[in-house]
């Protein structure tokens, strides 16, 4: 087995921060040569280039990305570590590394994290967000300790992890005041053919919807969609079209984007999960989001 000198990767590392030898070198008080010389290293063992050159500055390769983004986490944790060993042990951050797929709203996700923020004990969290596959892989080689998802788990990823309900919700029809004004007359008949603003394909939200508007004999028409649902929402404020959105976050949405509701779907159910690499819950942050999720937030929807 070969074995990284995290030295090289230091002095890699610098001169992708800085973006040339010559302000590497100031910062690190050592030659350019010998900078040099310690990336060629590095790329020898790795196999690749890891820089190329435009002009005077160097520019990183898609590999080099990769290697610094590795690297960013190890050199981060490792001042981390410093910071936290100068503190006395009861004052220590504890870490939470938590990662959120791309279709959980940001006020679903805001509102479950809220206990790490009110944590008894410092916290230092880390959030990331990303597709599930992508974050389970992470999850299951610990460099996550929960996934927060609204889908549970798939079976056939080849990965071990454990699924927990924190809540369900219904779904909220809402859009712009003229707009929503108009599409509660008549509802739901008045969504036939009426501009639609919806989340992406094959998302749990968009698959419920899809369902309830097979089964009320309705189509309205999808003008966009979105995997980003801030931006879908903020679309919707601008009057073009009527969104869905977990009824667990209506109040904070209307007070945010100035949506009003149109009407609430019960049978279009939202689910939201904790998904971790463990059974049984451990991590003391990971208790406390979802004790409140479910004595709270989604407590009676």
């Amino acid at each position: 087995m070969e074995w990284l000198n995290y030295h090289h990767l230091r002095y890699f590392w610098m001169v992708a921060k800085e973006g040339t030898l010559k302000q590497a070198s100031l910062k690190m008080a050592v030659s350019q040569p010998s900078i040099s010389a310690q990336i060629r290293l590095l790329e020898n063992l790795l196999g690749e280039n890891l820089f190329r050159r435009s002009g005077r500055r160097l520019i990183m390769t898609d590999i080099g990305q990769m290697v610094f983004g590795y690297a960013e986490e190890i050199f981060s944790a490792g001042q981390e570590m410093l910071a936290a060993l100068k503190q006395t042990p009861g004052n220590r951050p504890l870490r939470f590394r938590v990662g959120i797929t791309d279709s959980v709203p940001k006020l679903v996700a805001s509102h479950i994290l809220r206990p790490a923020f009110e944590f008894p004990r410092p916290v230092h969290v880390v959030c990331r967000e990303g597709g599930l596959d992508f974050l389970l892989v992470e999850l299951a080689s610990y460099r996550l300790d929960i996934v927060l998802a609204d889908e549970s788990a798939s079976r056939g990823l080849q990965v071990r992890t454990f699924s927990h309900l924190l809540g369900k919700c219904g779904t909220t029809l809402c859009a712009a005041r003229e707009q929503a004004a108009r599409l509660r007359r008549g509802f739901p008949r008045s969504l036939d053919g009426a501009a639609a603003l919806l989340p992406s394909e094959m998302t749990s939200l968009r698959i419920s919807l899809g369902r309830w508007f097979d089964s009320a004999g309705i189509r309205p028409k999808v003008i966009a969609e979105f995997e980003d649902s801030a931006l879908m929402k903020s679309v919707a404020a601008e009057g073009l079209g009527f969104t869905a959105i977990p009824s667990v976050i209506v109040k904070g949405v209307q007070a945010r984007y100035g949506l009003e509701t149109i009407a609430t779907i019960k049978e279009c159910q939202n689910q939201f999960y904790a998904i971790t690499a463990e059974r049984r819950l451990k991590h003391p942050v990971v208790l406390a989001i979802t004790e409140r999720s479910r004595s709270d937030m989604f407590a009676g929807k």
